[in-house]
């Protein structure tokens, strides 16, 4: 009798093991954007090529200390600036509506002259995102009920990258923090590329490139790389590069930290950013805070045709040799 009973625990913790190794694959699979836990933009300045979901609001803010410093303009600053990132999944799946706004508090000085402080929107845009291919939509996943190692193993399909394209507007109706000698400009154009790959063990590599202040005189170009590695399924980090090119300013920005989830709709993250010139010499850190409301997503399901594949024939005949056998481990004889 005791046998029997750990020939059926042992049969029971398989098909769990087999059944949640399925649903794994399923929700990859099949599932919309939207996922179960929220999916931030932050702590990196990168943006991904997923949407929210439709009809998800997001909110994405923080606080940082920012200090710089001009060796050759003999100039500096430091202070606090807040931004703030509103997302929400507009129409469809694949639409992303995207506003945001940075507001700078700080002090500045050039050499020999009195400090004063200075206040404002130091940048406010809005725009839309469209995912305009994802290769996760159709793409069937071979499932090995029976190992998983196989259904974990590097596949060359991770190198083909989800991509979003992004259109957006600069407002500027009062900035103090522009270039010396800039002509402000109340409205100018942005545009960007995404792609988004996810790897194996936790890896997601993220690029942007982008032109910003399209149609002014101080336009620039630009890229992001970001590489996120969840350690756990709280914590995750991140390391990044930024690169600026224009006539008037370039630069390349490193950026690393952490994000932890507290709960499926919220997440809290710090970040440091550091260039290595003294034209100027940058450095920012603090910390934010993401969240978001799906209250009103409804789940989408992608349809994928039934197709029996090499796989399943093969469990399916393995099923049926075994299926006696089975039935007798399971049957347990009552006194």
């Amino acid at each position: 009798m005791e046998n029997q009973s750990k020939k059926v625990k042992f049969e029971f913790m398989n098909f769990k093991k087999i059944a949640s190794t399925a649903l794994f694959f399923l929700s990859i699979t099949c599932l919309s954007q939207h996922t179960d836990v929220i999916n931030s933009n932050r702590p990196s300045e990168s943006m991904s090529a997923f949407a929210v979901g439709k009809n998800v609001i997001q909110i994405e803010s923080g606080v940082n200390y920012i200090n710089d410093k001009h060796k050759l303009l003999e100039y500096q600053s430091s202070g606090m600036f807040m931004d703030f990132t509103a997302r929400y999944g507009l129409l469809f799946e694949q639409l992303e509506a995207i506003a945001e706004i940075s507001y700078q508090m700080d002090k500045y000085q050039l050499e020999d002259n009195e400090a004063f402080k200075r206040s404002g929107m130091r940048s406010m845009n809005m725009g839309l995102k469209y995912l305009v291919f994802d290769p996760y939509k159709n793409r069937k996943e071979e499932i090995n009920l029976y190992s998983w190692k196989a259904n974990h193993k590097f596949k060359w399909n991770q190198f083909i990258p989800a991509v979003s394209v992004y259109g957006g507007l600069n407002l500027n109706f009062s900035n103090p923090f522009l270039l010396r000698d800039e002509k402000p400009s109340n409205f100018s154009p942005k545009a960007m590329l995404m792609t988004q790959n996810i790897f194996g063990n936790g890896f997601v590599l993220i690029t942007n490139v982008f032109m910003d202040k399209i149609t002014t005189e101080y336009s620039q170009f630009g890229y992001l790389i970001t590489l996120t590695k969840g350690i756990n399924d709280n914590w995750s980090v991140f390391f990044e590069n930024k690169g600026i090119k224009s006539d008037y300013y370039s630069d390349g920005i490193f950026s690393t930290g952490a994000a932890y989830l507290l709960g499926k709709n919220l997440q809290v993250d710090f970040t440091m950013s550091k260039n290595f010139k003294d034209t100027p010499s940058l450095f920012y850190g603090g910390f934010g805070v993401s969240w978001r409301s799906d209250i009103n997503y409804k789940e989408v399901r992608i349809k994928i045709e039934k197709d029996k594949s090499k796989m399943d024939k093969k469990v399916e005949k393995k099923d049926k040799k075994s299926k006696k056998k089975r039935v007798d481990e399971v049957k347990i004889e009552t006194p």
